[in-house]
């Protein structure tokens, strides 16, 4: 399992976890698509805000691998913002190539790339 080293482990002064310490030996959580519906905490959102800055911070628009990123907290973005990178995906496999979805992403997560957009106009 490729550890994604300088990744945040989690979102600060929370228990929202971005990364896991080792692998399981049973094999990799599955990926799945959660629903995040409009009710949801203020702290989810904020865990999500995050997750997907350190995402783009780390990777931008290149492929990354899975390696130690938490599949709970990829779940919520997954099929969304960040989508298989490969076919077929294998969702259990620590190996997989995920990207982000650069458009969905801003969309969802103005705050994360609003910066970002300034620079590409100038």
């Amino acid at each position: 399992m490729l550890k994604h080293r300088g990744f945040p482990s989690r979102l600060p002064s929370s228990d929202f976890q971005f990364t896991i310490r080792r692998a399981n030996p049973k094999g990799a959580t599955p990926i799945i698509r959660r629903e995040r519906y409009a009710d949801r905490r203020a702290a989810d959102r904020r865990a999500d805000a995050a997750f997907m800055a350190a995402l783009w911070e780390h990777f931008g628009e290149e492929p990354f691998e899975r390696g130690n990123l938490d599949a709970g907290r990829l779940s919520w973005l997954f099929g969304r913002e960040v989508v298989p990178a490969e076919e077929p995906f294998d969702n259990r496999s620590y190996d997989a190539l995920l990207k982000i979805d650069v458009s969905r992403a801003r969309a969802s997560f103005p705050e994360v790339f609003s910066d970002d957009q300034g620079e590409e106009s100038a």
